[in-house]
């Protein structure tokens, strides 16, 4: 079983800037892609950023060139910067992460609970 614990949101002004971070834990045997999704208020979860363990990057459209996804593979911790923030930035944001455990050695997924960004003046 892994756990994740996510840090970093809170109340910013548009423009502004933000890190998250994710660290991961448990009786892991490697951790696959890590990622950052995000469900803003009433509508559903949404990819925002992924990264393998090698550093290839996936990233929305929607954020691309305002945030940056990077990973520390030696502390098991993947981190979002996101910086000039918008309103529409405001949503929960959810660390997930792929792993393969080590007592079956089987391929599964796990999710942080989420923290809150809110982008407003």
């Amino acid at each position: 079983q892994v756990q994740l614990v996510e840090s970093g949101g809170g109340l910013v002004q548009p423009g502004g800037t933000l890190t998250l971070s994710c660290a991961a834990s448990g009786r892991i045997f490697s951790f696959g892609v890590m990622g950052w999704y995000r469900q803003p208020p009433g509508k559903p979860r949404e990819l925002v950023s992924t990264i393998t363990t090698g550093g290839i990057t996936n990233t929305s459209d929607s954020v691309k060139g305002r945030f940056t996804i990077s990973r520390d593979n030696a502390k098991n911790t993947v981190y979002l910067q996101m910086n000039s923030l918008k309103p529409e930035d405001t949503a929960v944001y959810y660390c997930k992460t792929e792993y393969i455990d080590a007592d079956w050695y089987s391929l599964r997924n796990a999710w942080g609970l989420g923290t809150q960004v809110t982008v407003s003046s």
